[in-house]
């Protein structure tokens, strides 16, 4: 990658991470970002089989982000001798240096895990001393690397889905400043989901399974944990986990929260789609929106109790059309099973 390039790269990534104002940080000016994803060495081998080097955490949370029904493997590494700080509503304080690790991959039969998959992208959320960045790195076509590509891209998916269909998407891979899209926090880039609520629950280690948060403890990756139950959001999906509205705004906060809250991107909306938000008004009932357009779809509140097609909320939802459609980023499909659980929800509402 020619140095010249570098440094409008760096432009573009110090744009993306904030720039946190901190008056005695010195620019990070002399970090060049690797063109492969290896040059990280977070993984065993070429990366394809996504095995964690040491050091490299895995992780889950209890209800994802909807992304065009990709599967996600999520993994975090800290510097050593550093940990994360615990907090019971918001995201954890990571040190710097901390990487976060997403990669997007698609099963060739999502009935069928020995049929194997397809690695699309991976993600890398890096804590550099002025702030957070984003940077994505796709794989090849032989899945042996990923290369750096701040502009982003596409890519032709198809697979067999869960119900013996065979699916397609143009898939959509974020340039390094649309994931300030999501990831802002009072104009400062951020984590999202590393939170208390998201992260607790039990995950299957290669010593059997344990509880994250507890793990993340034992292994000097956390501290602060409280001995109180910490929270816990419901899964969406399971209904053993919580009531139809408890499982119904969780799929709410993951997909829409990380804009729809007080100091997020959509801030200026009103709309506060976190699952902690308990004013019925701010949740969108009977709120009507602040600018009113096409992507309201001629209806007049943002959720209508009782009535889903009279509200914005479900409008938006379902539509995949640009400039109507929500969450704006990061998909092309609504999410069938997601999207009806939240009309479900709004049918019992009165």
């Amino acid at each position: 990658m020619a140095r010249s390039f570098h440094g409008w790269l760096l432009a573009a990534l110090l744009l993306a991470a904030g720039c946190t104002g901190k008056p005695d940080a010195a620019p990070d000016t002399d970090w060049q970002p690797p063109d492969k994803l290896s040059a990280y060495h977070l993984f065993q081998g070429d990366g394809s089989a996504q095995q964690p080097a040491p050091g490299v955490l895995p992780y889950d949370i209890n209800t994802p982000l909807f992304s065009d029904y990709a599967s996600k493997l999520r993994f975090i590494q800290l510097p050593p001798g550093t940990s994360a700080v615990y907090n019971d509503s918001d995201v954890f304080e990571f040190p710097v240096g901390a990487i976060i690790i997403k990669t997007f991959a698609y099963p060739h039969d999502a009935r069928d895990a020995s049929q194997g998959r397809r690695l699309i992208e991976t993600r890398l959320l890096i804590h550099r001393p002025q702030g957070w960045i984003g940077l994505p790195y796709i794989w090849n076509d032989e899945q042996t690397e990923a290369n750096l590509r701040v502009a982003g891209g596409t890519r032709d998916v198809r697979w067999i889905h869960t119900d013996g269909t065979e699916r397609t998407v143009n898939y959509i891979i974020p340039n390094v400043n649309q994931c300030l899209g999501c990831h802002e926090n009072n104009r400062v880039m951020r984590p999202i989901g590393p939170k208390a609520r998201n992260l607790n629950r039990n995950l299957d280690y290669a010593d059997g399974p344990d509880n994250q948060l507890a793990h993340w403890t034992k292994l000097g990756y956390l501290h602060g944990v409280p001995s109180a139950q910490p929270p816990r959001l419901p899964i969406w999906n399971d209904p053993s986990t919580g009531a139809l509205e408890q499982r119904a705004r969780a799929w709410l906060e993951m997909n829409c929260a990380h804009c729809h809250n007080p100091a997020g991107p959509a801030r200026t909306s009103g709309l506060d789609l976190r699952y902690t938000q308990d004013n019925p008004g701010k949740v969108g009932l009977w709120k009507t929106p602040v600018a009113a357009g096409r992507g309201s779809g001629g209806r007049l509140f943002d959720i209508v109790p009782g009535k889903p097609d009279e509200s914005i909320l479900m409008y938006r939802l379902e539509s995949t059309e640009p400039g109507i459609m929500m969450p704006e980023l990061g998909r092309r499909l609504a999410d069938t099973a997601g999207v009806a659980l939240v009309r479900q929800w709004i049918e019992q509402l009165r």
